[in-house]
């Protein structure tokens, strides 16, 4: 059977707070790729912004899962705009 998993209130608030730094990094740098002709590097930051969600999901916090929800729509809105490359 599946256990819950116990997480010490020490570790998710250092997991919400790794959380919060990937998806800031990861929203810097999807600024950049709205450049045109750099739509491709989203494909390198969607799973940036995945572990970030990860993390985000794993803390008692909401903010760093947000944060990175928020990133993951920004990302995957410029590459539909760019058809997957551009």
């Amino acid at each position: 059977m599946l256990e819950a998993v116990i997480i010490r209130p020490h570790i998710a608030v250092m997991l919400n707070i790794a959380s919060l730094g990937i998806g800031a990094v990861t929203f810097i740098l999807a600024l950049f790729a709205f450049i045109p002709f750099l739509g491709w590097a989203n494909w390198f930051l969607i799973p940036m912004g995945l572990v970030g969600l990860v993390l985000g999901v794993l803390s008692r916090s909401t903010t760093g899962r947000n944060v990175n929800i928020v990133v993951l729509l920004i990302c995957f809105v410029r590459l539909s705009m760019g058809g997957g490359i551009f």
